[in-house]
């Protein structure tokens, strides 16, 4: 295993957990008091990068989509696809969605009904709040991530098959910037990238652990402590690892393929059996709000009036995008060969955004519903039991409660352990020397293992002590420098933009 690793690569960020793992347990309250000062020092300077730099990709990507770059075929014009657009959709969204969007799309929505910005001048729990939830949850979740995600996943995929570089995220800026990120300077920017995404990854599992122990509550009785924390961990753990060793077709694609159509079937049925009108009309109302707040709400940084919103939600989001986005972006590029540019914006942007347009308005417009019509009762619900046990309150109120909310339980297992077998799958490879696309499947299996328990074992400890809100603050320290290399990586699309010959070898 270690004959074919990269090292400084790979021991930068083992060290730097390791580290930090220690230090939690020495002094934890020294450890918690660094992190927030760093996070809070980052979140408070480079707002207006992660506002800025999120409104430009997104304008980039649309500007590539109606460009002559747009017929330019990822792998050459031979180039054949290895899966098909509907399977390739199906990999793509459920990577990218993660379990967040199960649970927050109806508990980030209340948040903004009860606590809009200061400075916007809306009351609470009115009729414009309403709309500025709406307004919010397409700003978070819509076409500006999926932006973020898509521009570098586009370069790399254009640098890696067109032009044959390495599979590393330093050959992304090697048409703009040359040899001054070759070598050990390559390695470093990959080193980054890596931290970014193993603390997010460890972040997200924190999370995914508290959901499914809050699912299978509702059912048995358990109490919240390390041995439980860590059993829900170990399964979560064991079953991405085992997926991404499997490969590309035999593990990632499948259960992408079982976790869309999960999806579908909780949409479906919630739309049939909740406030079905409510939603339609509110959706549509929803995303007009959206376009009339977009470029405001879009470079909000709350600079004018001081008011420390954007932080909270905007930024934070921005921050979280764009730590995940470099390692991931490596994979979204691995799997889109044989498809043209214009084909990858539809797969990347468009229709994932088109789907979670629908999916915010049905689980955000029965939750803002059910919550006014019980007088804040929700968003009671949601500040005394957290976020897990509110989306289980919510599908009580509807018919076969209980076996939707086993088949909850269920989904958001499933949810997460997609998203990470993924990305477990792009550390693998991008850890070992001279990669090769057509010899992907078993690549770096050792490797994949190891982060796979080392994330596992950062999430345990971390959630067990510090809290998810001390992890995050981890994660959020790595989407400073995961901008800093999306925004450069950025400049060599603008060059093929201007010259799409160069593409052509």
């Amino acid at each position: 295993m270690f004959k074919s690793l990269r090292p400084l690569v790979f021991f930068p960020t083992f060290i730097i957990l390791v580290g930090a793992l220690i230090f939690s347990l020495v002094n934890l309250d020294l450890f918690t008091q660094y992190t927030k000062l760093a996070n809070n020092f980052v979140l408070s300077h480079f707002s207006w990068l992660f506002s800025l730099g999120s409104f430009y990709l997104l304008v980039l990507i649309v500007i590539t989509y109606f460009s002559k770059l747009g017929d330019i075929r990822i792998g050459g014009e031979n180039a054949t696809p290895k899966m098909s657009k509907s399977r390739w959709f199906m990999i793509v969204l459920c990577t990218t969605l993660a379990v967040g969007v199960l649970f927050w799309t109806t508990a980030e929505p209340l948040y903004h009904l009860h606590s809009p910005p200061e400075s916007w001048g809306i009351e609470a729990n009115s009729p414009n709040a309403v709309l500025f939830a709406f307004s919010a949850m397409f700003l978070h979740w819509g076409p500006t991530p999926y932006a973020i995600y898509a521009v570098p996943a586009l370069i790399f995929a254009l640098v890696f098959h067109n032009l044959k570089l390495p599979y590393s995220i330093s050959s992304s800026l090697r048409p703009v910037f040359g040899k001054y990120v070759t070598g050990r300077m390559g390695d470093v920017i990959d080193a980054l990238a890596l931290y970014s995404l193993v603390v997010g990854m460890a972040s997200s599992l924190g999370t995914g652990a508290l959901t499914l122990l809050g699912g299978v509550g509702q059912f048995v009785e358990l109490e919240k402590n390390a041995v439980t924390l860590g059993f829900f961990i170990a399964v979560i753990v064991i079953t991405f690892v085992l997926s991404a060793a499997q490969g590309l077709i035999k593990g990632i694609a499948r259960l992408s393929m079982v976790n869309f159509w999960l999806l579908i079937a909780l949409f479906v049925f919630t739309m049939i059996f909740g406030p079905t009108l409510y939603i339609l009309g509110i959706g549509v109302e929803g995303l007009g709000a959206f376009f009339q707040n977009f470029f405001r709400l879009s470079l909000f940084t709350g600079q004018a009036a001081n008011d420390p919103w954007p932080q909270y939600w905007s930024v934070f989001y921005w921050a979280v995008w764009f730590a995940w986005a470099p390692i991931t972006a490596m994979f979204l590029g691995k799997i889109a060969r044989g498809y043209t540019v214009r084909e990858f914006i539809k797969v990347n942007v468009l229709f994932p955004s088109l789907f979670i347009l629908l999916w915010i308005s049905v689980f955000s417009g029965s939750a803002i519903l059910m919550d006014q019509s019980s007088n804040g009762g929700l968003y009671a619900i949601l500040n005394d039991g957290g976020i897990e046990q509110l989306l289980y309150h919510i599908f009580g109120e509807l018919p076969l409660s209980a076996l939707t909310s086993l088949l909850l339980v269920f989904i958001a297992f499933i949810s997460y352990v997609t998203a990470a077998d993924s990305s477990t799958d792009a550390i693998g490879d991008l850890c070992v020397k001279d990669f090769n696309v057509d010899s992907q499947e078993g690549t770096g299996l050792p490797i994949k293992v190891l982060w796979g328990t080392i994330i596992g074992l950062v999430a345990w400890i971390m959630v067990s002590t510090v809290g998810v809100a001390g992890i995050k603050s981890l994660s959020n320290l790595g989407g400073l420098p995961a901008t800093l290399i999306i925004l450069c990586c950025s400049f060599t699309l603008v060059k093929w933009l201007k010259n799409p010959s160069l593409l052509i070898k």
